[in-house]
């Protein structure tokens, strides 16, 4: 152990971290309460205000795959501070945007934020935590990264009521300068001593890869023409081909895709991608089917949701103890289940659904959606030596947010092509109960692709297997 890991004051640290990764996920979900809104006050339709969201993710996406080269190259310190300057910044120029284009270059800016932070927690976790406790760790760092997203919606629809959407971004303003304040005091380097070379050309690839990829599924939801989508899939695709075979050429890659010679690391990411498919598009879909199909207020939309947010924060933590007990295949498996139970409820929603169904059946898909991610995620990390951590969470997270951003692009462009399809079949499309229908009909399809997602799921989980790690004794810092 080192010197610096000696020093580490846990409890401090991981406020301040957990403080940043909360806020991440909190503005990115208390948003999509408020997508109905800003679609009325900017003009905008649901395919472009959708880039609010992808944009976000999109960002994350091309920026967390160099941060393990980032975190390797740089002190740790320095990178948190510089993530909450953009986090802070973004926050303040999307809170007092005149337009749509500046509320978009705030998201960017701040999601720039965001995605230089959320490594640092992860690589920290795996760090000072042994591999037989790192089920309890990671189950807290889900507790709080997932009751963001539970109280992002509750909370956003209380502001859209009562407030306006501007408050959606002043609200995490003071916890991030709160979270800076304690970062600068507590936390210390934590990286290895290693200053990898910079290869421009890999960044470059990267970038255009999962850009290009992310871009190709959001402009199927925007253009009726199949030129576009497929001329950025086709870079998106290349560039990432280019981009893995440049890092096995390289003495010291951008990004260590060696990690997936290990069998049980790439079942996590398979897992995680669609786990992941059906969370974003969810807490997409349902905010817009609540005020737009059921014609309910924003508040009733957030409310609906808040159950099974908190639901699933909780179970976060309880399955990290499951699965420091048992292994995976009894926490993934059930979780699966209840997935595919949940979507095929959703795939049959009707103007007439009852709210409360709704709310039981998020719930469940919730719990289910936590019984994936931190088991799985944490027994493929388990297979990695310490010298792949910054690689490892670097392609976690990666997939987190493309995935993220790949699923909400797939549902979005999956409800706008069914909606048009029902509008052009029908009469009196002006008519608000047919607009009503349309929006269903929409969400129905796009739950379709859910439990097509959730099916596949269930059946790789059946495959997962527990990683053996030693029971290493958790040196207490002082």
């Amino acid at each position: 152990m080192s010197n610096n890991q000696s020093q580490v004051k846990i409890a401090p640290l991981m406020i301040s971290l957990l403080i940043c990764g909360f806020m991440g996920m909190f503005s990115e979900t208390a948003l999509n309460i408020a997508l109905h809104r800003l679609m009325i006050e900017f003009d905008v339709s649901a395919a472009t205000v959708q880039w609010l969201t992808t944009s976000y993710l999109l960002v994350l996406a091309t920026l967390i795959p160099i941060s393990g080269l980032l975190i390797k190259r740089f002190k740790t310190k320095k990178i948190f501070i510089t993530a909450l300057f953009f986090s802070i910044t973004g926050l303040v120029l999307a809170a007092f945007s005149p337009n749509f284009i500046v509320l978009l270059l705030g998201r960017i800016i701040q999601a720039c934020g965001t995605g230089l932070a959320t490594p640092i927690l992860f690589n920290t976790i795996l760090v000072i935590f042994p591999p037989h406790r790192r089920g309890v760790a990671m189950g807290m760092v889900s507790l709080v990264m997932m009751f963001a997203p539970a109280t992002g919606p509750a909370v956003s629809g209380f502001i859209m009521e009562y407030l306006s959407w501007h408050w959606v971004f002043l609200l995490p303003i003071p916890f991030l300068l709160f979270s800076l304040c304690l970062g600068m005091v507590y936390l210390i380097d934590l990286s290895i001593e290693n200053k990898p070379a910079i290869d421009y050309v890999s960044i470059v690839l990267s970038t255009l890869g999962f850009s290009g990829i992310v871009m190709g599924f959001s402009l199927a939801g925007e253009t009726q023409s199949i030129l576009p989508v497929l001329l950025a899939l086709f870079i998106g695709g290349g560039s990432l081909i280019l981009f893995g075979r440049r890092q096995l050429t390289l003495d010291e890659p951008i990004l260590n895709i060696r990690v997936f010679k290990h069998p049980m690391f790439m079942m996590g990411i398979g897992l995680t991608i669609l786990s992941n498919f059906i969370i974003f598009s969810s807490n997409l879909l349902l905010p817009m089917y609540i005020q737009g199909g059921l014609g309910l207020t924003s508040a009733d939309a957030g409310l609906l949701l808040l159950p099974g947010g908190i639901i699933n924060g909780i179970m976060a933590l309880v399955t990290g103890h499951l699965f420091d007990k048992f292994g995976p295949r009894l926490v993934v498996i059930p979780g699966f289940v209840l997935g595919v139970i949940s979507v095929l409820f959703f795939s049959q929603l009707s103007a007439a659904t009852h709210g409360l169904m709704i709310m039981i059946f998020y719930t469940s898909l919730m719990v289910g959606m936590s019984m994936i991610t931190t088991p799985s995620q944490t027994n493929g990390l388990n297979q990695l030596e310490r010298s792949n951590y910054p690689d490892g969470t670097a392609i976690v997270n990666t997939t987190i947010q493309t995935s993220g951003a790949i699923g909400t692009a797939i549902a979005v462009s999956i409800l706008n092509r069914s909606q048009n399809a029902f509008l052009e079949r029908g009469t009196n499309t002006g008519n608000a109960d047919v607009q009503i229908e349309a929006l269903v009909y929409g969400i129905q399809h796009a739950y379709t692709f859910a439990v097509i997602t959730a099916i596949i799921g269930l059946i790789c989980s059946l495959f997962i297997k527990r990683v053996p790690v030693s029971r290493l004794t958790l040196k207490k810092f002082s």
